[in-house]
């Protein structure tokens, strides 16, 4: 038997998207001395908004539309990614990543509840 709720399964997709970044920003670094790179990133908020909005028990989450980043110097080789965005990204992932955890268990902790609330008769 599988327990969800509405708010359970849109914090579960919040969680695959912010998963998404913090995957996207490790790539990023790790590839920080590779000629010719160009940073990647999406629009979080855009992408939570249009993950919400598709949302359907039976349809799957969606990739993020990742695209190169534009507005960031590019060194002598081609290669255009920052350590300090892409450091500040990730502390704000981490962050984002914190927060859904919290409020999920929250969640379940609530269903819990009301599961348990019988008992006590």
């Amino acid at each position: 038997m599988q327990l969800t709720t509405p708010i359970a399964e849109a914090l579960s997709r919040y969680l695959d998207l912010t998963t998404d970044q913090l995957k996207l920003t490790a790539s990023n670094m790790a590839n920080i001395d590779t000629p010719g790179y160009r940073t990647q990133g999406f629009d979080f908020q855009q992408e939570l908004a249009t993950e919400l909005r598709s949302m359907s028990p039976d349809e799957a989450t969606i990739a993020p539309q990742v695209e190169a980043v534009d507005g960031l110097v590019a060194r002598p080789d081609g290669n255009n990614v920052s350590m300090d965005r892409e450091a500040l990204q990730l502390a704000k992932a981490q962050l984002q990543f914190k927060l859904g955890v919290q409020l999920l268990k929250g969640e379940f902790s609530m269903i819990s509840s009301a599961i348990h609330s019988g008992d006590a008769k």
